[in-house]
């Protein structure tokens, strides 16, 4: 993409600063931004039907996210997206992203391959969640996004791993005594 052309996109974007806490897309909410983080970690978590809170994905910077579902389709989100640091954030509306799809052929090409990653993702996600231990997984995310292991409570990591809080500490002790 041509520096012109990257100018043009980030005319669109406006960057916001968010505290700790705040869930920026709520469950039974449309989503109407896409966006852009810089800087921090966000989680993004279902409640079960057990009324737990499950971590379902970690966004940490610099990365792109939003809920595809609830952005693309504009209908209410199945999941909250949650600040678990301080983050600042680049926000794109829904109008501009449509009106930069249908305008600007490397915006699109770029939106293709966001969505390409994200069913990656998603679907290495499920696949692991079969084919790996707890331990594997761990390690995984560990070697993958090491910030998440270092500022992310341990039970929201355990329910990301789909394993108890205890389960982590006993994995994370065994790692510990290994030479």
């Amino acid at each position: 993409m041509s520096d012109e052309k990257a100018d043009l996109i980030s005319t669109y974007f406006i960057k916001k600063y968010f505290p700790k806490e705040t869930i920026l897309i709520q469950e039974g909410k449309t989503s109407k931004h896409s966006y852009f983080l810089e800087s921090g970690i966000i989680r993004c978590y279902i409640i079960d039907l057990k009324g737990n809170e499950v971590t379902t994905r970690f966004f940490s910077a610099p990365d792109f996210f939003n809920d595809y579902l609830s952005f693309f389709e504009q209908k209410p989100s199945e999941e909250n997206y949650e600040l678990l640091t301080d983050c600042t954030l680049y926000s794109i509306s829904y109008d501009n992203v449509q009106h930069c799809f249908h305008t600007i052929p490397e915006f699109r090409e770029w939106g293709r391959m966001l969505l390409t990653l994200n069913y990656t993702f998603i679907n290495q996600k499920m696949i692991s969640l079969y084919k790996e231990t707890a331990q594997e997984r761990y390690l995984n995310l560990e070697k993958k996004n090491p910030e998440i292991i270092e500022k992310v409570p341990l039970h929201i990591i355990a329910s990301y791993l789909g394993i108890t809080k205890f389960s982590l500490s006993r994995i994370r002790k065994e790692l510990q005594e290994l030479p």
